[in-house]
């Protein structure tokens, strides 16, 4: 059974820092590419953070230049580091990840969602 469980998260001032981590464990075989998403009460879940195998990374507009994404494949472990936070990035920050499990011969992919972790930014 694989499970991704995000930590980090927290209350921090506008202008301030924090370093989100998603931990996947399980019969993992491999992960694939990871997606980071914030939840905002009463707006749609928006993609803030994609993570490739190869550790490129894409991120929106509203992030670029404030958030930075890695992993870390030895551990399992995929991370999300938000600097110049303001209050617009309040939110739940879920990661998404399409993960490899393997029982014997056999190979299956799927994706997973992690429980979030709140993040909350005052000014």
């Amino acid at each position: 059974q694989v499970q991704l469980v995000e930590s980090g998260g927290g209350l921090v001032q506008a202008g301030g820092s924090l370093r989100l981590s998603c931990a996947a464990s399980g019969n993992i075989f491999s992960i694939g590419e990871v997606n980071w998403y914030r939840q905002a009460p009463g707006k749609q879940r928006e993609l803030v953070a994609t993570i490739n195998t190869d550790s490129s990374t894409k991120y929106p507009d509203t992030v670029k230049g404030r958030f930075t994404g890695s992993r870390d494949n030895a551990k399992n472990t995929m991370y999300l580091q938000m600097n110049s936070l303001t209050p617009d990035d309040t939110g739940v920050y879920l990661c998404y990840a399409r993960i490899i499990t393997r029982e014997g011969p056999k190979f299956t992919e799927r994706y997973y969602w992690g429980q979030g972790t709140q993040v909350t930014v005052f000014s």
